[in-house]
């Protein structure tokens, strides 16, 4: 059997979309409890509760989880609640300690995803399970490691399989925690339509804000859900506080989403994929551009100094042989693609001849 084989038939037990809600990790049975109860309370779409037991981090010394004592807290929530439980897997000793508590849904981390000796060490300690084992996507934007952890699962016998998509680190300061990068979940989701895709909007936007619209953007696309952190005092959270919303905020981002189930499903998701990707790549022409502009300021404060003119001519013609090279290898439009070098290098003028006057 192969990953384009897996049948999934255990996610249409649980809501649709399959919500999954609670906190980054879980601190004191009291914080499980009451973030279970209000999330109950709420009525939000949630079946299941997750909570980080072990964390892994990236300094030494910093809070790396609860440890044992907290999968007795999400033994708790599942009998006083009624919610199935998940939490995160990093090594063989968290398998045996979660399966012996019944933890109901299991998922492997961005940062584990990447290691396959820690995915086979995993699958391993998980082998022929019949619970729902989910992979993150790994920290960096390779969609071959991210197959061939799920491909390992599947070698156990391991056939409740699913997909996170919580975005890719980059080096580059963004308003994303982590880029979305949406064309490698789309290629994965395009390869294998039979695994569950969630979206981790939480890791993807690093706080409050964002939350919502990327939860939509992936449902539009077909994503079969979401796992958000949810805080019964996200302000006092133990790790990731900026991310994580309190039930109340959590039940009314829910109750706002829309799930596309149209006779035009089809029709739907293929345009909304094609939008997605062309925002993601308009999102990062925005952060390119402005890398750019920063780095005409620093030519700008250099030829200040050295009293040099903004204007260079032999620098235009160097553009617009650039331009002419680039319509002819792309096959697009000379007049298009001069249109665009003509505006950036105008803005990058007007860029330097503000400095050149702030500087006066």
């Amino acid at each position: 059997m192969n990953l384009i084989d897996v049948k999934n038939e255990w996610i249409n037990e649980l809501s649709q979309p399959l919500m999954i809600a609670g906190p980054c990790s879980a601190e004191s049975e009291a914080q499980m409890l009451e973030t279970a109860k209000r999330i109950r309370e709420t009525n939000a779409n949630v079946s299941v509760f997750r909570a980080g037991i072990w964390k892994p981090r990236t300094k030494p010394n910093g809070f790396e989880g609860v440890g044992v004592i907290g999968l007795n807290w999400l033994k708790k929530v599942k009998e006083e609640y009624g919610f199935k439980t998940a939490t995160e897997v990093a090594n063989a000793h968290h398998v045996f300690a979660a399966l012996e508590a019944d933890v109901d849904v299991l998922w492997i981390g961005a940062r584990s995803t990447v290691n396959p000796f820690t995915v086979q060490e995993i699958a391993m300690a998980l082998r022929g399970t019949d619970k729902p084992v989910f992979v993150k996507n790994p920290v960096n934007p390779d969609l071959a490691l991210w197959i061939g952890a799920l491909e390992r699962l599947l070698g156990q016998d391991i056939k409740n399989l699913g997909a996170i998509h919580r975005g890719f680190s980059t080096y580059q300061k963004t308003k994303y925690r982590n880029n979305p990068n949406w064309q490698i979940a789309l290629d994965f989701k395009s390869q294998f339509p039979n695994i569950p895709m969630l979206i981790d909007p939480s890791h993807i936007c690093g706080n409050r804000t964002g939350l919502a619209d990327i939860t939509q953007e992936a449902l539009n696309v077909g994503y079969q859900g979401a796992i958000i952190e949810s805080h019964c005092n996200p302000d006092e959270a133990w790790s990731d506080a900026s991310q994580q919303i309190t039930p109340e905020v959590l039940a009314e981002l829910i109750g706002n989403l829309k799930v596309r189930n149209s006779g035009l499903a089809g029709f739907d998701n293929e345009m909304g994929r094609h939008r997605t990707l062309i925002s993601d790549l308009d999102f990062q022409l925005i952060e390119l551009l402005s890398q750019r502009m920063k780095i005409s300021e620093k030519i700008g404060k250099l030829k200040k100094e050295n009293d040099i003119a903004i204007f260079q001519p032999e620098r235009w013609k160097v553009i617009t042989e650039y331009a002419n090279q680039k319509a002819k290898e792309t096959g697009m439009s000379h007049e298009f693609i001069e249109k665009v070098f003509k505006a950036i290098h105008e803005e990058s003028i007007e860029v330097q001849n503000s400095i050149m006057i702030d500087r006066q």
